[in-house]
């Protein structure tokens, strides 16, 4: 059974993002990313500190609430893949407007070991 808040975070996350979950560094210390795609969010446009998963304290510029699970190290931006060229797709770091993720929440809804609220911070 799924409970009203999973239903809600569903019914608010109505804005598109496109997000590249991250492979690792190549040989020269650059991150990898698999092939982009679009995904569900709400996205925040804040500035907070935060502190990252080292416990060193960032500022982070956005905080995105999801639908799914996503990776400190992966990419977001704001939008659709059909808004993107071919290169800005083989590589975010292209995009002035694509954000690595710093941190990532993932808390179990009150009762619930298979429900959960999922944000993630640039």
């Amino acid at each position: 059974m799924v409970s009203n808040i999973t239903k809600f975070i569903k019914y608010v996350c109505v804005q598109d993002a496109v997000y590249w979950a991250p492979l690792g560094l190549d040989g020269y210390g650059s991150m990898r990313y698999e092939q982009p795609r679009t995904i569900k969010c709400r996205w925040t446009d804040t500035t907070k500190t935060i502190m990252d998963n080292n416990g060193s304290l960032i500022v982070c510029k956005a905080e995105i609430l999801v639908t799914e699970d996503l990776q400190v190290n992966g990419m977001l931006y704001l939008g659709d893949l059909d808004q993107l060229t071919e290169e800005q797709r083989n590589n975010p770091l292209l995009l002035d407007e694509a954000y690595t993720i710093k941190r990532v929440d993932k808390v179990p809804l009150f009762r619930s070991t298979d429900e959960f609220v999922r944000t993630v911070y640039l």
